[in-house]
């Protein structure tokens, strides 16, 4: 999934030969910034992970009452979930969508405009890991590159972390979102 056009030298070193989904996601990228709540991120993902695995093995079973009983459970907690997210929003600052593309490398973010970010550039990247959950997870990264396309500006953010077990979980959730993504495009035909 590319975006027609986009041609950089930092799209090469982010996106070529490895996995990566583009989509619409909140994300806010705060230059000079450190992580807040380390260890969350990967703790997050690999909850959003559990919950998502264990949604996709109960569609695949059969379904007898209890499981019925189980999802009627799930359904009203998952609600309740969204209503709680929906009054914590209120309460913090908006983050608004933008397009984006994700690689266990490291991000492209459409801007609005030019930030004038230096190469090299240390920062936190918070973004929504998954659209039923309304936290958002800190990456913590690098600017590789910002440059106007004709798409926009648009700013290359390389992953900056030596924890072995983030990479993993966030490879894993790029692996799902792909794997979804194929699977809502299959539905479409």
């Amino acid at each position: 999934m590319n975006t027609p056009g986009i041609t950089h030298p930092a799209e090469t070193e982010l996106f070529d030969d490895t996995l990566s989904c583009e989509m619409s996601l909140p994300v806010m990228f705060e230059a000079n910034a450190r992580i807040t709540r380390p260890g969350s991120a990967e703790m997050l993902l690999r909850s959003v992970a559990l919950v998502e695995d264990a949604r996709n093995l109960d569609d695949s079973d059969e379904r007898g009452d209890n499981s019925q009983q189980l999802q009627r459970l799930e359904a009203r907690l998952d609600l309740t979930l969204v209503l709680l997210g929906r009054l914590l929003q209120r309460e913090l600052p908006s983050v608004t969508a933008s397009q984006l593309r994700w690689s266990r490398l490291g991000l492209r973010l459409q801007r609005d405009q030019l930030g004038g970010f230096a190469p090299g550039t240390e920062g936190v990247v918070s973004l929504q890991p998954a659209e039923w959950l309304p936290d958002t997870i800190e990456l913590p990264v690098l600017v590789v590159a910002e440059a106007q396309t004709a798409q926009g500006v648009q700013l290359w953010l390389r992953l900056h972390t030596q924890n072995d077990a983030l990479l993993a979980a966030v490879e894993r959730h790029l692996f799902r979102l792909h794997r979804k993504q194929i699977a809502d495009s299959r539905r479409n035909r």
